[in-house]
C-alpha cells in the first residue's frame, strides 16, 4: 500500500524536476552569459573584423583577395599553405604582412567538414591527456601548433627582425582558433626562439574557439589571447569532449540537450575545481544581438570580460546556435558592432586627442586591472594551478616563461630546435606510463 502511494509522489517530483530544468534551459538566452560584463571600446575591438577577413582569405582563390569583402593586398601574402602542403596535420593557413596596421598575421581557417584529417585532429584528445604549463590543453591542437611553428619559425623571426615595430598576431576560426591559441601560448613561453620578441608584441584573436585549455591557463593568458563569440554559438559553450560530438554528428541536437541536462545538475563549484575541464581561452568578447522573447536581430553590442565563474558554462538551446558559429556572420556582425561604437563616439563629440589619449592609456590600464581581479578570483576559488608563481598579484612583471621549459638560447647561431621536441621536453612519464608535468630543476 505504501509503495503504491509512493510511486505517484515520486513521479510528481520527477515531473516537477524536469519541468524546472526545461524552464531554466529554455529561458536561458545567450545574452545572459555576459549580462554583467562591461562594454568593449571601439579601439580595443577594432582588429576583430579585420582578423575575420584574414581568416576568410584562406577560403578564397588568390585572384579574389582584393575583391570585397576581403579587400586584401595579394602582394602582402607572404606564405600560403593548403591541405596539400600541411598533409592534414593542420588546417590551411596564410602569413599576411599588414603594413597599414603594422602587423604580422598568421591566420588559420576553420574545420572542413569534408576532410577526415580535420576530424582526426579534433579527436586526438581525451580528458586530462595533455598537461602544459601547469594546466591542461587539447592534445591534437597543441601538436598542430608545434607543426606550424616548425615550418614557419624562421619566416616569422625574419619578419620580426625586418619590422621591429610590428606586432605578431595569431588568429583562426573554430578548429583554427584553438590552434592559434596554442601557438600563442607556446610562443610566449619561448620568446627567445623568435629573436627576443617581447610579450607585448604577441597577441591572439580566436574566433568561435573550441574549449581547448583549462581555466587557470585561460585566465593567465588573458592578456595576450582574446576569444570572440557571437551570441548563441554552441562550440565555446560545449564542454562535451569533441570526440563525442563528432561521433554523434547525426544527432547533435539530442547530444546538446543531454549535455544541458548534465550541466544543469553539476554544481558550478565542482566545474571550476575540476582541473581537467577545458574552456574557451583568454579574454572573451561577446557579440550580443538577440534577447529573450524578442524576435529578430537588434543592433549588436559587444561585451567583454576575463570571466572566471560563468565562462560560457551552459549550452544555449537556440535555433541560431550553429549559424552563429559561421565566420561570415562573425565578421558581418562584428563590423556592424564596430561601426555603431565608432558612430557613438563621434556623436559624443569628444576631441580626437582626448579619444586617442584614452585609447592609449585608459583602456590598457582597465584591462590590466580586470586581469588582476580575474587572477585573484581564480585563486579565491582554489582553481587548480593558480597558487603557483602565476598567481602573484603584485604590480611587478609577470613571468614570461615557464620554469619547466629549457633555458633560453644565448644566440641565434645555436642548433635549431624542433618546436615539437621543445613541447615534448615539458613532459615526463610516471611509473604507469602516464604523462606528468616535469618538475623544475633545483637550480
Amino acid at each position: 500500500m505504501s509503495l503504491a502511494c509512493g510511486l505517484p509522489l515520486l513521479e510528481c517530483v520527477y515531473c516537477l524536476g524536469c519541468a524546472r530544468w526545461a524552464w531554466k534551459r529554455c529561458v536561458h538566452s545567450g545574452h545572459h552569459d555576459s549580462a554583467t560584463w562591461g562594454h568593449a571600446a571601439a579601439a580595443d575591438f577594432a582588429p576583430v573584423p579585420r582578423m575575420c577577413r584574414l581568416v576568410m582569405a584562406n577560403y578564397a582563390p588568390p585572384d579574389l583577395l582584393a575583391a570585397p569583402p576581403l579587400l586584401l593586398d595579394p602582394a602582402c601574402v607572404v606564405r600560403r599553405r593548403t591541405y596539400a602542403d600541411t598533409g592534414g596535420r593542420v588546417t590551411p593557413y596564410l602569413v599576411y604582412l599588414d603594413h597599414a596596421h603594422a602587423d604580422i598575421v598568421l591566420a588559420l581557417r576553420g574545420l572542413n567538414l569534408g576532410r577526415e584529417s580535420d576530424y582526426a585532429l579534433l579527436l586526438d584528445n581525451r580528458l586530462g591527456k595533455r598537461r602544459f604549463d601547469g594546466g591542461y590543453v587539447h592534445n591534437g591542437l597543441l601538436r598542430a601548433a608545434g607543426w606550424v611553428l616548425d615550418r614557419e619559425c624562421d619566416l616569422l623571426r625574419d619578419l620580426l627582425d625586418r619590422y621591429p615595430e610590428y606586432t605578431l598576431t595569431f588568429t583562426g576560426h573554430s578548429l583554427g582558433a584553438g590552434v592559434a591559441a596554442m601557438l600563442t601560448m607556446v610562443v610566449v613561453l619561448n620568446l627567445d626562439k623568435l629573436g627576443k620578441v617581447e610579450r607585448g608584441r604577441t597577441r591572439c584573436y580566436a574566433m568561435a574557439p573550441a574549449r581547448c585549455m583549462s581555466l587557470n591557463l585561460a585566465v593567465r593568458y588573458a592578456d595576450v589571447i582574446n576569444s570572440v563569440v557571437l551570441q548563441d554559438d554552441f562550440l565555446p559553450r560545449t564542454a562535451t569532449p569533441l570526440e563525442d560530438i563528432f561521433k554523434s554528428i547525426l544527432c547533435l541536437p539530442c547530444l546538446l540537450c543531454l549535455r544541458c541536462l548534465k550541466d544543469t545538475c553539476i554544481p558550478e563549484d565542482a566545474m571550476l575545481k575540476d582541473p581537467r575541464r577545458l574552456y574557451a581561452p583568454g579574454r572573451i568578447y561577446h557579440i550580443v544581438e538577440r534577447k529573450s522573447f524578442r524576435c529578430g536581430r537588434y543592433p549588436p553590442v559587444v561585451k567583454t570580460a576575463v570571466p572566471v565563474d560563468g565562462r560560457f558554462e551552459h549550452v544555449v538551446l537556440s535555433c541560431n546556435a550553429t549559424m552563429d558559429h559561421a565566420i561570415v556572420w562573425i565578421e558581418r556582425e562584428g563590423q556592424r558592432a564596430l561601426d555603431l561604437m565608432l558612430e557613438k563616439e563621434r556623436a559624443m563629440a569628444a576631441p580626437s586627442n582626448q579619444r586617442m589619449e584614452r585609447d592609449e592609456t585608459a583602456v590598457p590600464r582597465e584591462h590590466v586591472e580586470e586581469h588582476k581581479v580575474a587572477l585573484r578570483r581564480a585563486a579565491t576559488l582554489s582553481v587548480s594551478g593558480m597558487a603557483s608563481i602565476y598567481g602573484t598579484f603584485d604590480d611587478g612583471p609577470r613571468p614570461e616563461r615557464s620554469e619547466s621549459f629549457p633555458p633560453p638560447a644565448s644566440s641565434r647561431q645555436q642548433p635549431r630546435v624542433s618546436w615539437n621536441d621543445l613541447i615534448e621536453q615539458v613532459f615526463d612519464k610516471d611509473e604507469d606510463g602516464q604523462i606528468v608535468l616535469r618538475s623544475p630543476s633545483p637550480s
